[in-house]
């Protein structure tokens, strides 16, 4: 008797690593087609969705080089559930500060657009040895307040420390990325 429960475990601990070792092989990404959407929460940090070859969420820092965190850094450290990944975003930063924005001063309404490439870079946990472009394209839209008082008042107020009204942004992008 105790030897068929031997058996018996023995050939349920082989099946259950040749079905747990077939799953981790199919989740394991080949590499292909990706569709990234990016939803701010702060000025630094944000949710992230990735589809296609990757199937995986979670969160976005906004980082310089070192890592540090950073609002304005052209790096974006992405970590996934299984994972993670670096995005350089230089490219899209420097066509971002050049956009030139559709004003309208009747309304104090503005809208940019901006896309450029960001490359995908030093992958870990199922992510290691990722690399790969992706186009993001940023679109953002707000309504500025105007001036209550002084000079200007009645005039739309467009500072960059004014306060929007209103306001809209769309973070996405597509691409291939491929796995060493």
């Amino acid at each position: 008797m105790r030897v068929v429960k031997l058996a018996l475990v023995v050939g349920v601990l082989a099946g259950l690593t040749i079905v747990g070792s077939t799953a981790l092989a199919a989740s394991a990404p080949a590499g292909g087609p990706i569709r990234v959407f990016v939803t701010d929460t702060s000025p630094v940090k944000s949710k992230i969705t990735v589809t296609g070859a990757i199937g995986d969420y979670g969160t976005a820092l906004s980082v310089n080089k070192n890592g540090k965190t950073n609002p304005h850094g052209n790096y974006e450290k992405v970590t996934l559930k299984q994972g993670g990944f670096w995005v350089n975003g230089t490219t899209l930063n420097k066509k971002l500060n050049k956009a030139k924005p559709q004003i309208n001063k009747a309304t104090c309404s503005f809208a940019f657009t901006g896309s450029a490439p960001t490359t995908v870079f030093d992958g870990t946990g199922l992510y290691a040895g990722i690399s790969g472009t992706v186009k993001i394209t940023v679109t953002f839209a707000a309504i500025a307040p105007r001036f209550k008082t002084g000079a200007h008042a009645g005039q739309c107020n467009f500072g960059n420390n004014a306060p929007a009204l209103g306001q809209y942004q769309s973070i996405e992008g597509a691409g291939n990325v491929t796995f060493s």
